[in-house]
């Protein structure tokens, strides 16, 4: 299997030439489930089926995927995700155990 090489291609037209603009909005585009046949709907022709399972690769979209530079989402650079709560502590109570004898 070759590899393509990185950046978008010359004839793609969703090509984002400045790199700051911001991107189009997803296309909600709608399918059938190629293993159980259920109606379902994606964006920019990425499916995945929520009854079996079944997803489609991400290729087959209709425009590419935006670069982890284009993602409005992505935190500024040198900052890190936020670590996760602990969890909680366990609930104050007696102690689990046998019965006393009434």
């Amino acid at each position: 299997m070759s590899r393509r090489p990185p950046g978008p291609r010359p004839s793609d037209p969703q090509a984002n030439a400045q790199p700051g603009a911001p991107l189009p909005a997803p296309e909600l585009t709608e399918g059938q489930c190629r293993r159980c046949g259920t109606h379902i709907a994606g964006l920019d022709g990425r499916y995945a089926c929520g009854v079996c399972g079944w997803v489609n690769d991400h290729s087959e979209g209709h425009r590419r995927l935006p670069r982890a530079d284009e993602d409005p989402d992505r935190p500024p650079a040198g900052r890190r995700r936020p670590r996760p709560l602990p969890a909680p502590p366990p609930p104050a109570g007696p102690e689990p155990g046998p019965r006393p004898a009434a």
